[in-house]
């Protein structure tokens, strides 16, 4: 009983924290003087649109956030997780059929390494491939972040702006 316990107190604290307040407006102030002095941040780039230009040609996504060094990076793990499948795809193919031939132990053991390999450079080429959306999607979110020097004491400062 006590772990039941346990659980309901911090999922009644969890829920309490992550619930969302109002409060009254009084009807004697004017609210829109407050908000006419915040700003509304408008990002330059967009996310998805990264994401749908990196779906359509890998790397497509790092050229519209303007990550040039990042292109390079993709289309080598691309081309060299498809030469591996490629390769391993043919020693399958040959071991494949030297085993249908022959009927040999030693070929059938080759026939599934290659096919094992062949499907790990599949799921390679498709790691990367999401890597390149999730790098896209992220760089478009922070391509805005600035993190500037402060000119006082020279040192870097991060700004942050948080709205509750």
């Amino acid at each position: 009983m006590p772990l039941i316990s346990r659980t309901v107190k911090i999922f009644a604290i969890l829920a309490l924290l992550t619930c969302s307040s109002y409060s009254q407006q009084i009807s004697g102030q004017d609210t829109a003087a407050s908000t006419n002095t915040d700003s509304v941040f408008v990002m330059s780039k967009s996310p998805w649109g990264a994401v749908l230009r990196s779906a359509i040609i890998p790397g497509w996504g790092q050229f519209y956030n303007k990550s040039y060094l990042k292109i390079p990076v993709i289309w080598g793990l691309g081309i060299w997780f498809g030469y591996q499948w490629k390769q391993n795809n043919d020693q399958f193919i040959y071991y494949r059929n030297k085993y249908i031939q022959t009927g040999y132990e030693y070929d059938r053991l080759n026939r599934t390494f290659y096919r094992d390999q062949r499907d790990l450079f599949t799921i390679y080429m498709v790691i990367t491939y999401l890597a390149n959306l999730v790098d896209a999607y992220v760089d478009a979110n922070l391509f805005d972040f600035d993190v500037s020097e402060n000119t006082f004491t020279g040192t870097p400062m991060l700004n942050l702006k948080v709205n509750f």
